[in-house]
């Protein structure tokens, strides 16, 4: 998975075509981009999400987030209750502690900010979609 202005790219590799292709997930509209290396699939990436953030801006729509920092957990009761005690003696609110435990397994699956070299090269689409969105939120 790839991070970009807090938008999230899946990434697969295609065997035929010897190339790695991916989306933007977590939001509605569908914003792909595609590359024969790393860097390309990196810079394509960031490519199709600037250029998804300009094609919302032109249209003057609010570009969807991919996450509002908010979820609902649904989780055995006895279970509740033991999170609940261990986040009371450890001084933290169930939220800071659960947002806690999250934040560290986080880091571990998934090392986020590491730099990398960019190239010049662009040789991805705009591969920008809109999907039709509700007027009712």
């Amino acid at each position: 998975m790839m991070q970009y202005k807090g938008y999230i790219g899946k990434v697969e590799y295609d065997a035929e075509k010897h190339s790695l292709h991916g989306e933007v997930v977590g939001i509605r509209d569908v914003v792909t981009f595609q590359g024969k290396s790393v860097d390309e699939l990196h810079e394509a990436f960031e490519d199709s999400v600037d250029d998804y953030l300009e094609f919302c801006k032109q249209r003057g729509e609010e570009p969807d987030k991919p996450c509002s920092g908010r979820f609902v957990l649904r989780i055995n009761p006895a279970l509740h209750r033991k999170i609940n005690l261990l986040a009371g003696a450890s001084g933290k609110s169930l939220n800071a502690w659960v947002s806690e435990c999250l934040g560290r397994e986080v880091a571990k699956q998934m090392p986020i900010g590491k730099s990398r070299r960019k190239t010049t090269t662009r040789t991805k689409p705009k591969n920008i979609k809109q999907r039709t969105r509700s007027k009712n939120k």
